[in-house]
């Protein structure tokens, strides 16, 4: 599975960012999607995941309400809707899949990984 990320950006706080993941290589219902980020000097931690067949999503706590992850069938596409940014919510965002469907929020439990997108939040 190759994953590209695309839609980092810079924003003030209280603004709204999309970030997209573009995939390909695999059958498209036949893996969960991620969305992790890390900031500096800290380690990578879960934001939001989807399975296969969009029946299930997580959300870690502090994004709960404020983002929204989707995914897109015809463009093979994950996105993730970010709004009221807080300054804290400054990293770099990682699109990742994992073999199976079922969505987890482990990092380990996901074997492919894209290139990050950076995002910045100001106040």
């Amino acid at each position: 599975v190759q994953l590209v990320e695309s839609g980092g950006g810079l924003v003030q706080a209280g603004g709204s960012l999309r970030l997209s993941c573009a995939t390909s290589g695999r059958t498209w219902d036949t893996y969960a999607l991620g969305w992790f980020r890390q900031a500096p000097g800290k380690e990578r931690e879960f934001v939001a995941a989807i399975s296969g067949s969009d029946t299930t999503i997580y959300y870690q706590d502090s994004v709960k309400g404020r983002f929204t992850i989707s995914r897109d069938n015809a463009k093979r596409a994950v996105n993730l809707q970010m709004s009221s940014l807080k300054p804290e919510d400054t990293a770099v965002y990682y699109c990742a899949a994992r073999d199976g469907p079922v969505a987890r929020t482990e990092t380990g439990a996901y074997q492919y990984w894209g290139q990050g997108t950076q995002v910045t939040v100001s106040s």
